[in-house]
């Protein structure tokens, strides 16, 4: 294993189960390339593994908010300064070829050659716990507007004397007014039918008690002063 002096520079190829790594030196040699699983030991290895060429200085990462988080985690950690850099562009790949050694070394010397200069979203904190209800924020979205648009898909053919009063716009006001299982409203149904409301009457409720969480994660956010400007915008 060849050592330097110098600063030493990572690159780092990210896959769900295995992170393939490579050094450089201060001139843009390659000192070695090596892979290690994608677990907290792994990281800990790739780590002990750059710095035994010299002073590890900044490490390349591809897919930093993906597969490559964990170990984005770690180096910052470790005080390492990280950055963010894409997949290589396709000229390169058509004339290196697609391999993942290839693609560490790359990495890495998109790094030394200053072309990338993306910071890593933080992936931990209030920030890592606002970006979770907001996923399942837009799942409760997702499936309330599917569950709405197949009500008033069954609005159409239901019986006379139960369209005619649902007739023109079904706002949400009046769906909500009804308590589940609202047998005057929906009784005439069939089971399937009353199942689509029930659904869109749960989500809608969760939703509604879901959504008042983000202000209480987030406490600290700087826009919570601005006009018009709330948690979920922010």
């Amino acid at each position: 294993m060849a050592s330097t002096s110098g600063i030493v520079t990572g690159g780092v190829d990210t896959h769900k189960d295995v992170h393939v790594a490579a050094a450089l030196d201060e001139r843009g040699a390659l000192l070695a390339t090596a892979s290690f699983p994608a677990t907290g030991t792994g990281y800990d290895r790739l780590h002990q593994w750059l710095s035994s060429f010299g002073r590890l200085g900044r490490v390349g990462i591809e897919g930093t908010g993906s597969y490559g988080a964990g170990l984005t985690r770690s180096l910052h950690a470790a005080g390492i300064d990280v950055v963010e850099v894409n997949r290589p562009d396709r000229q390169l790949r058509r004339r290196l070829g697609k391999s993942d050694p290839v693609d560490a070394e790359a990495a890495a010397r998109t790094v030394l050659a200053d072309r990338a200069a993306g910071v890593p979203k933080s992936s931990d904190g209030p920030v890592e716990g606002l970006r979770a209800l907001r996923v399942a924020r837009r799942s409760a979205i997702k499936a309330r507007t599917q569950a709405g648009n197949q009500i008033r898909d069954l609005i159409v053919s239901a019986p006379q004397q139960l369209r005619e009063p649902l007739s023109g716009s079904v706002s949400r006001s009046r769906l909500l007014a009804a308590q589940p299982p609202d047998r005057a409203l929906v009784g005439r149904w069939s089971r399937r039918r009353s199942a689509r409301y029930a659904t869109w009457l749960a989500v809608t409720r969760r939703f509604r008690r879901r959504s008042p969480n983000s202000t209480a994660t987030s406490p600290s956010c700087a826009l919570q002063p601005t006009q018009r400007c709330w948690p979920s915008t922010a």
